[in-house]
């Protein structure tokens, strides 16, 4: 593999490193996890305090009140762990529908969902860990306390953020959001400090409690409070009840590599139907018209099904087994002709996140992903504590007929996927792609640029990207070869070219030589991203 001469090398070059590594999508985050695994933490730890410094100086894509998966390599065994929360036990359609609502709406009290960061940070520190879960999130406290300067992406998200919300947020539960985020009556600029005493001593509770007072203490009070104030289902019961669910991660084999996932509730298994589908045409070539047709019908088959029947396992019309099996993958491919189809679901059988990846010199390596949905979430900021409040229960359904009906207590769909790759029983390493619905796309396109193309991993990330919307809809980035996207557009595509690359994903790629143990790591050249390594 070539490292210099890729067909990106302009943007950014891959890092190498022997001792430890973090990827992420903020600077001052990664540094966070690299000081704790300098004072001697391992990976895990780094991680830790990486998605707490996230939550401070990315607040514009994840928080303290979202919920978080992680694939953690350790003494080689993968273990995955789903920290997503469920509904309210006291929600339901009817009293949804009873508020005036037709579809679960997207911001307020009514789609947030209890929050699993908090226990995911706690959990992982209590398994895996090496230093205290206070000691872990210090970095994230200090950036909290002293401030920092908003980098260029994130500014400019957060100015986004900020208009629309200045005119939707009219009512009392969004005030807390405005004195927060913009105390100034204003989104703070690209390289303005600002700061969140309320966010340092939240953190500095849950690391002092190992985050129990987040679930049945004085945060746990000042969340159900404010739920009953402005007429949310959530409450310190809910709260009191919730544990993180340590998981088997599901795979699918591709051309010699095993790619990981987290399983449902999660969309990781539409990345591996994807894989599993697209593994079944011709042998693939680079910057081939043919291929991108085949990889863009593999994937809205795989995602039409994905979301037609994926929710929690139990209530799964068909099962996980199922939609991995060669029987499936053999049938969807099938379906794939010379020209762009509008795909139905699959005919059953009978009978705006974060992301991260860290990795050190003992071989241990996580993929973790965390999110509030949408950006900010739902808007609601419990006041003097820096909390925001994720909105996930924007993707539950009204229809009773439909797998993912909402149900109290019951887990919804979700987008945040972290990934891993291993090879002939041994770690590869952590990869992942945030950003909403393009995550298995961006995770199809990392693996495929990786293992059929042999690019490195800033190559990998770096490759101009495709993303199906619906239909026959494909959007393009703006860096696409303009003669491929004609060719598409022949194949009866309805092609669409991007402004930007901001809705194409974030991603980040630590691979691991097994032989020698070095690292090497690519970080998102659409954001702020970075990797800090020793």
């Amino acid at each position: 593999m070539d490292y210099l001469n890729h067909p990106f090398a302009s943007k950014r070059h891959t890092v190498f490193s022997k001792k430890g590594m973090v990827a992420t999508s903020q600077p001052l985050a990664a540094q966070a996890g690299l000081e704790i695994m300098q004072k001697g933490g391992n990976a895990i730890d780094a991680a830790i305090a990486t998605a707490a410094a996230l939550t401070v100086v990315e607040p514009t894509s994840n928080g303290i009140g979202g919920d978080a998966f992680a694939l953690v390599w350790i003494k080689d065994k993968l273990h995955g762990l789903n920290s997503s929360g469920p509904a309210p036990e006291s929600i339901s359609v009817e009293a949804v529908k009873a508020l005036g609502h037709e579809k679960m709406p997207v911001h307020g009290v009514i789609p947030i969902t209890v929050p699993g960061v908090p226990a995911a940070w706690a959990e992982l520190s209590k398994k895996f860990g090496k230093l205290s879960l206070a000691e872990t999130l210090k970095p994230a406290i200090r950036y909290a306390e002293e401030g920092y300067p908003l980098t260029p992406i994130l500014g400019k998200y957060w100015k986004s953020a900020y208009a629309k919300f200045e005119k939707t947020f009219t009512t009392a539960e969004y005030q807390a959001w405005f004195d927060t985020f913009a105390p100034e009556g204003k989104a703070p600029e690209i390289g303005e400090m600002w700061s969140s005493p309320g966010h340092a001593a939240t953190l500095k509770e849950i690391g002092e409690t190992d985050a129990r007072s987040f679930y049945e203490g004085a945060i746990a009070e000042k969340i159900d409070t404010y739920m009953k104030e402005h007429g949310g289902f959530l409450t310190k019961e809910d709260l009191a009840a919730y544990q993180p669910e340590w998981v088997e991660p599901i795979s699918a084999h591709y051309k010699g590599y095993d790619v990981w996932e987290i399983p449902p509730n999660g969309q990781g298994l539409v990345a591996l139907m994807a894989l599993n589908i697209f593994k079944k045409m011709k042998e693939p070539k680079w910057h081939s018209a043919q291929t991108l047709h085949e990889q863009i019908e593999a994937m809205k088959l795989a995602f039409t099904d994905g979301k037609e029947f994926i929710t929690e396992p139990q209530a799964m019309p068909v099962k996980t087994e199922h939609l991995l099996s060669e029987e499936y993958a053999e049938k969807r491919a099938g379906t794939i002709g010379e020209t762009a189809s509008d795909p139905a679901p699959y005919d059953l059988p009978k009978g705006g996140t974060v992301y991260l990846a860290a990795a050190d010199e003992e071989g241990n390596m996580i993929s973790y992903i965390q999110s509030n949905y949408m950006g900010f979430g739902s808007g609601i900021v419990i006041p003097g504590t820096g909390i925001g409040m994720q909105n996930r229960g924007a993707d539950f359904s009204l229809d009773e007929n439909h797998p993912n009906v909402l149900r109290g207590g019951k887990k919804t769909f979700h987008t945040i996927i972290p990934g891993f790759l291993t090879k002939d029983g041994k770690a590869v390493g952590p990869f992942g792609v945030m950003g909403g619905y393009m995550q298995p796309q961006g995770h199809f396109q990392v693996v495929t640029n990786t293992i059929d193309y042999l690019l490195n991993p800033q190559a990998a990330l770096d490759a101009p990207r495709w993303q199906w919307m619906e239909g026959k809809t494909v959007l393009l980035e703006p860096e696409f070869p303009n003669y491929l996207a004609q060719a598409l557009t022949r194949k009866g595509h309805a092609i669409q070219t991007a402004t930007d690359g901001g809705s194409f994903g974030r991603g980040q790629v630590i691979w691991r030589n097994p032989e020698t143990g070095v690292l090497s790591g690519g970080t998102e050249s659409r954001t702020d991203g970075t990797i800090a390594a020793w």
